[in-house]
Order: structure tokens, then C-alpha cells, then sequence
């Protein structure tokens, strides 16, 4: 049976692929965002788009009253620019005050969608070792850790008004035509790729089409709430990840890139790349969410294949 599902991010390179997939099974899905004329020039013509938190926005609290779903994935890159106090603020916005305005909406409707879906990071955890972590790890202290922190607090003031809230903490993106594996790319194609700094800060990595099965998986299975880890079970260290990598596209990885220049490039950005997470997704995987990409060569593989 069809749903009513409200979406945010749906241009993103997360949420057009979540998109397509909720389009193509049937769903209702009306889209929140800033931008609607852009938004329908590259949207199916039959999913609904609506402003929201501008001065112009359309009257978008009343498309939540009635939702059977809501799967939150709006949030400015944190990979853009160096982190200026600015940026900084720009990105704690876009992901906690935007889930705070959708959390008002719920507020106010009479009928409540019955679960929430919003995106959160393994940033969560901050800058962890060799330190295994499951979705009951304690969070860190660096400012990706805390804006996780009040992004997903935010989201879980939905449960106050009886709406079951699930929290993908997705791990790097690896996917089709853009994200972090079309900048890792560059370097292997110029014979210049390897490592960052010493390469063994731990890669939790994740195929696209797993954090697309891991959201509409959050979405239908109502025994499933909080955190999930959104990573692969075959976790990798930098290290590991460059020589794949370098393998997947017939390129060596004997040039590794020095931690001092990652600092002095993108200040403090750089120090959060030169970090690493061990996350396992020790939930998501009792939950009986079955992985697609476990294994990394076999997820570049897929993807090399379908963008080189």
C-alpha cells in the first residue's frame, strides 16, 4: 500500500537516490525545499514540492498533518569550505534548527506520521582510536560530535508526541558520480593517490545503495528506533581503503598526503579527515538489515565500473 511520506534533501546525493527509490515503489512523497523551482526541474513531475522556512515558503506544516512518514535528510555540506565560526553555523542550522521546524510541525498536526527518519553522522563519536564502536558508544567532543549530538536530541523530541524516531549515523558515502569518492578519485587518476597522513585511522565507509535500503528499512520495520550505525561490516583503515581503491582504477597508491598539509589546507576540517571512526553496525545488523556491500573491493568495484 502506498505511503504518504514527507521528505527533506531530497536533491542531495542521499536523498535523490532515496527518492527514486520511494518513487519507485509507489509512495506519495512530497518534497520540502528552499528551492522548489529548481527542485521541479529536476524531479519526477507527479512528487509534489513545497517551499519551507523562507519568507515565500507555501503553507508546509499542513502536507505533515496526515504523513505516515517523514525521513529528514536536509544539511548543507560539511566539506565545502573551511570551517569558519560561519560556516559552522550554517551547518548546525541546516540540520538542527531545520529538524526543529519539522519537530513544530508534528506539534501541530492532529494526525502524526508514525515514524521520523533524520539523518545523522558517525561523527558522532568524534576522533576514536582503535576504539570499537557500537551504537551505545558514549558521543566525543569535537564539533562534529556535538552538532550530532543536538541534531539527533532535536530529532527525538518527536517521541514526545508518540512518533518513533530512528537515527542513521551514516558513515562516508561511497557512490555514483559525486561525494567523497569522486574527489578520492582525482589524485589516482593523475598517478599522484594514497593515503591520508599515515593511513591508519579507520575509513567507515558505506555503499549507496546500503544507506538507501538502511533508510527505508528504518522506515518500515517499527521494531527499529534510535541509532543505527550506517556503516559497512567490512571496516577499513585509510590505509586499506587508497590501496583498494588504487587497485579499482588500475592506479598505483604510493603517494600518501602529509598530515601537515591536510592542517594547513582546511584547518580545522583537515583535523577531523585525519581522524577516524571504528564503527560497527552492531544494531543496524541485529535489526536483520542485510548488507548489499559488505566487503569494500566489492563495493568499488560496483562503482568504478559504473562511473570510469
Amino acid at each position: 500500500m502506498a505511503k504518504r511520506i514527507i521528505m527533506t534533501g531530497a536533491t542531495g546525493l542521499i536523498g535523490t537516490r532515496v527518492l527514486h527509490a520511494l518513487h519507485k515503489r509507489g509512495d506519495n512523497v512530497t518534497i520540502l525545499t528552499r528551492n522548489p523551482e529548481r527542485a521541479k526541474s529536476t524531479l519526477p513531475e507527479d512528487v509534489a514540492v513545497l517551499g519551507w522556512l523562507t519568507d515565500a515558503a507555501d503553507d508546509w506544516q499542513h502536507a505533515v498533518d496526515g504523513a505516515d512518514a517523514i525521513i529528514h535528510l536536509a544539511g548543507e555540506s560539511i566539506a565545502e569550505e573551511r570551517w569558519t565560526e560561519d560556516y559552522k553555523k550554517r551547518i548546525h542550522a541546516s540540520r538542527v534548527g531545520t529538524a526543529r521546524a519539522l519537530i513544530d510541525a508534528i506539534a501541530q498536526a492532529q494526525n502524526k506520521p508514525s515514524t521520523f527518519v533524520s539523518a545523522s553522522a558517525v561523527g558522532y563519536y568524534g576522533d576514536s582510536g582503535d576504539t570499537e564502536l557500537t551504537e551505545d558508544s558514549p558521543a566525543g567532543s569535537d564539533f562534529l560530535a556535538d552538532l550530532c549530538v543536538a541534531w539527533e536530541g532535536e530529532a527525538q523530541l518527536a517521541t514526545e508526541h508518540g512518533v518513533r524516531v530512528v537515527t542513521p549515523r551514516l558513515g562516508l558515502v561511497l557512490a555514483h558520480n559525486g561525494g567523497v569518492l569522486e574527489k578520492l578519485k582525482t589524485p589516482f587518476k593523475m598517478f599522484a593517490g594514497g593515503p591520508v597522513g599515515n593511513g591508519e585511522q579507520w575509513f567507515p565507509w558505506i555503499h549507496i545503495d546500503d544507506v538507501v535500503g538502511i533508510i527505508l528499512h528504518a522506515m518500515e520495520n517499527n521494531q527499529v528506533s534510535g541509532a543505527l550505525n550506517a556503516v559497512a561490516p567490512g571496516l577499513v583503515r585509510n590505509r586499506e581503503f587508497a590501496f583498494a581503491l588504487g587497485e579499482a582504477l588500475r592506479r598505483p597508491a604510493r603517494f600518501s598526503v602529509p598530515a601537515f598539509v591536510i592542517k594547513l589546507a582546511m584547518g580545522e576540517l583537515g583535523e577531523t579527515l585525519l581522524g577516524g571512526q571504528r564503527a560497527i553496525p552492531a544494531r543496524t545488523i541485529e535489526s536483520q538489515y542485510q548488507f548489499r556491500y559488505a566487503d569494500i573491493k566489492d563495493a568499488l568495484a560496483d562503482l568504478i565500473d559504473s562511473t570510469s
